[in-house]
């Protein structure tokens, strides 16, 4: 009997993972409104930028569908360019609407996507991040907030985003986390490609 099991758990291995834990194969990542207006009133652009583009990279070489939106472009501005550089094949949403549910044809191309997990990231952490969140969460997915990946003007306001957020069963995350638990493991090019990403 024991035997069996094991050869079992041997057969069904990925299957065996927890739900809480990233799939290259049912994530998508969802870059939400990182604007240039928004450059010289952030704490930490550099940072956030840097740790962006590294998601945007990563999801290029596992294969994981990018969505990106911008609030009000014509007053905000585009997608901050080290960003926007980076981009390659991509869904691009303007709205007015804080939550990005609300965009036009955004629900639909999420639910067309077939992926069931999504990775967030973005600005500002208590308004747009957080009411997009809120509902991707009400629609059934599992939503990943990396939390080193969003930001808002006043850190105090990003503290109460992300707990509210996680309160309301978002699933914190980091770069590092999100990317090694998508990867699943070591000794790959893949793997190799984005721990130099990453250092």
């Amino acid at each position: 009997m024991l035997v069996a099991v094991v050869a079992a758990c041997g057969k069904r291995g990925s299957q065996m993972r927890h739900p809480r834990i990233l799939s290259g194969q049912e994530a998508a990542l969802l870059v939400i409104d990182v604007q240039e207006s928004f450059r010289k009133v952030l704490p930490d652009v550099a940072n956030l930028t840097r740790n962006i583009s590294i998601l945007v990279e990563a999801s290029k070489l596992l294969a994981v569908p990018v969505l990106v939106t911008e609030q009000y472009p014509h007053g905000l501005g585009r997608t901050m360019a080290e960003i926007a550089a980076c981009l390659g094949e991509h869904r691009l949403f303007e709205k007015l609407h804080f939550s990005c549910c609300q965009a036009e044809g955004f629900t639909d191309a999420i639910k067309g996507s077939g992926r069931r997990q999504i990775i967030a990231c973005g600005i500002e952490a208590h308004v747009c991040v957080s009411q997009t969140v809120h509902d991707l969460i009400q629609q059934g997915f599992t939503v990943h907030i990396v939390t080193d990946a969003i930001s808002s003007r006043l850190p105090r306001n990003k503290e109460i985003g992300i707990e509210k957020m996680v309160g309301s069963g978002a699933v914190p995350s980091s770069v590092e986390m999100a990317l090694f638990e998508m990867l699943g493991q070591s000794g790959t090019e893949t793997f190799r490609t984005v721990q130099r990403l990453i250092k």
